[in-house]
């Protein structure tokens, strides 16, 4: 059995014009998410499931109003938390 491609984390932000859009990707990211607050998602991802996942919120947006943006972030680097916010901690998980 070939080994699964690596999970890369990935910072997804987004900024929705519309209300009921909004409401459609942040549902849509919610699956995705490990972390994150209000339009700012770290979500463990695939290229490929970073394509897909691209390709499907293109299809709940209106490309002129709105903008959704994925940031590859270091895993070298170490997360900066400020307030009461906590980073995502576990090793494992599963995606269902």
């Amino acid at each position: 059995m070939p080994a699964a491609p690596a999970r890369t984390l990935y910072l997804v932000a987004y900024d929705i014009a519309d209300h009921k859009r909004l409401a459609q990707v942040h549902k849509y990211l919610t699956g995705w998410k490990v972390a994150g607050q209000k339009s700012f998602f770290e979500c463990w991802m695939t290229p490929a499931e970073r394509e897909q996942v691209l390709r499907e919120l293109a299809g709940l947006i209106d490309p002129v109003e709105d903008r959704i943006h994925a940031f590859q972030l270091d895993p070298r680097m170490e997360p900066l938390c400020y307030g009461i916010a906590t980073h995502f901690q576990d090793e494992c998980f599963a995606i269902l």
